[in-house]
């Protein structure tokens, strides 16, 4: 995203704003479908809220962050807001987990790295909010501990800490999930720049 489009969008211009939300909407429902636990209809909808949201308060973007990293801040809130008022639904996370960015495995990887998504959808589902927010923003949407912090509100102390007492959950859950052979080396330590 260019400083001029930013500009012009803020401005009104419709042709701008249009190239902002084509180039924002991906990442909106990406990051939305992770944290409503995989739901494609209401990550869907959080999106156009999100949308609707930042054309609302795009004229008072200051510039203090990227865009990009001020309006998950927004599709944030408003996820924060829908899984309040529903249930999340851990069964549909499979969809997403093959919608975002994998690495590319060979047909015999296949059966492994689909088990392996089943139990990172599942592990993932099961952290505490903040927690799943943390790694999203941190790992699947690859901020900055300083995009995350601004994206979520907080301190970047809190975004470490959030970061690493995430990790160590997961690791904690997945090491528990596989088999004893298998057990080695579950997840890498988090080396304190999570």
């Amino acid at each position: 995203m260019d400083e001029r489009t930013i500009q012009a969008a803020r401005a009104g211009d419709r042709t701008a704003l249009a190239s902002l939300l084509r180039e924002l909407q991906d990442p909106w429902y990406r990051f939305s479908l992770t944290l409503l636990s995989g739901d494609s209809e209401t990550a869907r909808e959080a999106t156009q809220e999100t949308g609707l949201r930042f054309l609302k308060a795009l004229p008072a973007f200051r510039g203090d962050s990227q865009l990009q990293t001020w309006s998950l801040g927004i599709a944030l809130n408003v996820a924060r807001e829908m899984r309040r008022k529903s249930k999340p639904l851990p069964d549909q996370a499979s969809e997403h987990l093959s919608a975002t960015r994998t690495m590319s495995a060979g047909p015999h990887d296949a059966a492994d790295l689909a088990d392996q998504r089943n139990s990172l959808r599942d592990v993932l589902a099961d952290l505490p909010d903040r927690q799943r927010e943390a790694i999203v923003l941190r790992f699947f949407e690859e901020m900055s501990v300083e995009e995350t912090a601004t994206a979520m509100g907080c301190a970047q102390g809190t975004v470490k800490a959030t970061v690493h007492q995430a990790l160590r959950s997961l690791k904690l859950r997945l090491t528990a999930r596989r088999p004893p052979k298998q057990r080695a080396g579950a997840l890498p330590a988090c080396s304190g720049s999570c």
